[in-house]
């Protein structure tokens, strides 16, 4: 099967194309960027010499791409840009996984008030948002267009959702502190992301209102049956990838350390990417980074009486192309692992 990436040059892009290249089931057959068309793949991305198949960036003009024998494309572009992608993409019968914003909310007032204009409205309600672990199997049958989860939401639903439905923890009270690498903040130059500003640096952003709150709230009222507000604390880390997540939540009543485990258990036994951690072991981003995996562990407080739930992955793997090629995987019948770690 042919596949294509749009947006191929930055963080995420960069990601594809070195999972895609090494996938035994596909063929990567474009890769698109509009700061470096007619260059060889290899002298964008030197990582992929001796690996590039001879490829060359080509402009990114949606119907060329669109009138292409590619089968499956991946949009790897800022939000806004996406949704112009997709629309073309979509109409052509092409399938389509956008790693942007454009497509993970469902109600449009929403997605304006966190992100502005959108482009492409009338593909919302067509597209499927899809967390493999935790959305409903019916999206492989269904959908034309999905939407890549974010790196922090998915170091939050991943933990929170199965927690909630079985009642282990209430929906009051729970706070997150993540902690990202500067590399989710995209390829960019700015005074924040140089080097000697973010070395030995630590500092939060985004504070009450970040772009991933409307995703992440959204997903839990969805999955898990009622409305759930959290508060959501990112920070900037000096280290080029990873995110851990601490979660505080309350226990509910009569929930205890084995019952929060049972239902992590039951929601991914046999589920290859994530790995639960005994209580008392964190996670460390130094043992996911390169890895499609989020791990995670949970201990209890019986002085406050609030869970404490850690998690780490790789923003630019689980969090973003790792996630992005499950998906592909899950969509079009190939092994869920395949070409993945």
């Amino acid at each position: 099967m042919k596949v294509g990436i749009v947006g191929a040059s930055g963080y995420s892009g960069e990601v594809l194309v070195k999972l895609l290249l090494g996938h035994p089931k596909v063929k990567l057959a474009v890769v698109t960027s509009r700061s470096q068309v007619g260059k060889p793949l290899s002298a964008v991305i030197p990582a992929v010499r001796g690996a590039d198949q001879g490829l060359k960036f080509t402009d990114s003009d949606p119907a060329a791409l669109a009138a292409g024998d590619v089968d499956l494309f991946f949009l790897a572009l800022p939000h806004g840009a996406a949704a112009i992608y997709a629309k073309a993409l979509v109409a052509a019968g092409k399938r389509v996984i956008d790693l942007s914003a454009d497509f993970r909310i469902s109600d449009l007032p929403t997605y304006q008030k966190y992100y502005g204009e959108h482009h492409a409205p009338e593909l919302i309600s067509s597209a499927r948002f899809v967390l493999p672990e935790l959305t409903a199997p019916a999206w492989r049958n269904e959908a034309k267009l999905v939407a890549a989860p974010g790196c922090y939401p998915t170091s939050m639903l991943v933990p929170l959702v199965p927690l909630l439905k079985a009642g282990v923890i209430t929906r009051e009270h729970i706070v997150v502190n993540a902690y990202s690498g500067v590399s989710g903040a995209g390829k960019k130059v700015e005074e924040a992301y140089l080097y000697v500003e973010r070395a030995e640096s630590v500092k939060a952003y985004g504070l009450v209102k970040h772009r991933h709150l409307a995703e992440v709230e959204e997903q839990l009222a969805l999955l898990t049956g009622a409305p759930t507000v959290i508060q959501f604390n990112p920070h900037l880390a000096p280290m080029r990838r990873g995110i851990a997540t601490t979660i505080t939540v309350p226990a509910a009543k009569g929930a205890t350390l084995d019952s929060l485990y049972a239902a992590w258990q039951q929601q991914y036994a046999g589920r290859p990417f994530v790995q639960l951690l005994p209580s008392g072991e964190t996670p460390d981003t130094a043992h996911t980074i390169g890895t499609n995996r989020i791990d995670m562990s949970a201990t209890h407080d019986p002085r406050t009486g609030n869970f404490v739930i850690t998690a780490a992955e790789d923003n630019l793997v689980k969090g973003a192309s790792g996630q992005a090629v499950q998906i592909m995987n899950l969509w079009c019948g190939f092994d869920e692992t395949a070409g993945l770690v």
